[in-house]
């Protein structure tokens, strides 16, 4: 979907002065282009330059980042890189942030070494400090990329780390959340102020009630589309499915094309969807392993109509820039022996794709059945009261512990008595997404741009 694909804006700036020597600016223009260009190839994003704007290409004047702003908008850019190539136009750097009001990386290359005597070629690292003061007198928020060479690993490390920053602003900030049914009677703690998710952050909430998604399937399984088949064999291939009867597999299948056809319908980024009785009652499953593909496909679906769930699994997975599933889990008992261990579970909705190795998942009674995998573990948890909003993050990883069934995992804190407290006092409840990785320094710094406070153990 477009809104999982990135657009870069690449403007490089120089100072209008003839103090320094110009082919090292446009020498470095030239390989910075190159260098974002190979990174961003990596994640499927697409860079759009700043060549239009004069015979340069480099942005000097408060009139070319009025230009540059109208072309980045027209070519609907999410971030921009404004490297600075030799001092750098920090009055037009500036603007061009206001104007554009996306994610900005401040970054320049390390300057040469100073000639004995003559102009200095470029002084950027003095520029970086003027445009660092000047975005924030405009009240632009930014990233900064310290000053180092194009070709050293953190230049790399850096451009990467704010595209995932950016994924995350892009995605929250185009929330479509498909609601489907109404949340369990007894779960208040699912209760959201959808004005006030609208109001604050501009997220939309579809809401599709329980006759919609029902008539769906049952179109689906009457005229069998090509993609509900592909859906169809998919789980077989993902899954033992030895214990499940063949109707079963196709409802589960045809709910599976009735998500991703009303996702497209409505523009939908995830679902918070009721599964307790909406597919049961109607077509006698249950939706969890449809659900777990459906993340699979990254198409996010939080179970027990758990709405901040959803945006915290929208959030973990655009941080990951989409290359990798989540998982919502509930948080439910403490390690037997292990202090800070906590077992992360759900009866189910885990992507296959997630089983532990050598492990071949089972779908039982709709539900997957499998340990999820080893390694290090993001999680994070989007939550709201009386009109405050914050995003809970922490990092474990996984540990040995006691099999039960369902999905799960036990996870390895630093010192889960203070993760406990904070979850149990901030506005968090027991459902938590994971992401495998470590992501939650690009979390943090998102939320800069959000508006919304970090809450990091």
């Amino acid at each position: 979907m477009h809104t999982k694909q990135l657009v870069i804006g690449l403007a490089p700036t120089r100072r209008d002065t003839k103090d320094f020597e110009l082919e090292y600016a446009h020498e470095r223009k030239r390989q910075v282009e190159e260098a974002v260009r190979r990174i961003a190839e990596r994640f499927g994003a697409n860079v759009v330059t700043a060549d239009f704007v004069n015979e340069e290409g480099l942005m000097i004047f408060p009139s070319d980042a009025k230009k540059i702003a109208k072309v980045f908008r027209e070519k609907e850019v999410d971030a921009l890189i404004v490297p600075h190539v030799n001092f750098g136009a920090e009055e037009a750097t500036a603007l061009l942030g206001r104007l554009m009001g996306k994610p900005l990386l401040l970054w320049g290359p390390r300057d040469e070494r100073p000639p004995e005597c003559g102009p200095r070629q470029t002084d950027t690292q003095c520029g970086l400090f003027a445009s660092g003061m000047i975005l924030d007198h405009y009240n632009v928020p930014y990233t900064y990329l310290e000053n180092c060479r194009v070709n050293d690993p953190q230049f790399t490390a850096g451009v990467e780390r704010f595209m995932r920053i950016s994924g995350i602003v892009k995605a929250f900030r185009s929330l479509r959340i498909g609601q489907i049914s109404v949340r369990p009677r007894t779960f208040l703690t699912v209760k959201v102020n959808e004005n006030e998710l609208t109001e604050q952050f501009g997220a939309e909430i579809v809401t599709i009630d329980y006759t919609e998604i029902n008539m769906e399937i049952g179109r689906i399984l009457k005229e069998r589309p090509a993609r509900m088949e592909g859906i169809l064999s998919g789980l077989k291939q993902a899954y033992d499915t030895s214990a499940m009867e063949e109707e079963a597999l196709e409802k589960i299948a045809a709910m599976e094309e009735a998500f991703l056809t009303l996702a497209e319908k409505y523009e939908c980024s995830c679902f918070a969807s009721e599964c307790w009785r909406t597919f049961s009652s109607s077509y006698g499953i249950m939706p969890c392993a449809g659900f777990a593909d459906l993340i699979q496909r990254n198409l996010p679906v939080a179970c027990e109509c758990d709405i901040h769930g959803a945006i915290s699994s929208v959030l973990l997975q655009a941080a990951g820039l989409w290359q990798a599933p989540s998982f919502l889990a509930d948080l439910t008992i403490r390690h037997p022996e292990n202090d800070n261990a906590e077992l992360l579970w759900h009866c189910g909705p885990a992507p296959s794709g997630l089983a532990k190795q050598g492990v071949t998942p089972r779908m039982e009674n709709c539900l997957g059945q499998f340990v999820l995998k080893d390694g290090d573990v993001t999680v994070c948890r989007f939550g709201g009261s009386h009109g405050k909003y914050s995003l809970f993050i922490g990092e474990g990883h996984t540990t040995d512990g006691p099999p039960t069934n369902g999905n799960y995992m036990w996870l390895e804190t630093n010192d889960w008595p203070v993760w406990e407290r904070r979850l149990v006092k901030g506005p968090y409840i027991h459902h938590i997404s994971a992401l495998y990785g470590s992501y939650a320094d690009v979390l943090e710094e998102a939320c800069e741009y959000l508006g919304i406070c970090a809450d990091r153990v």
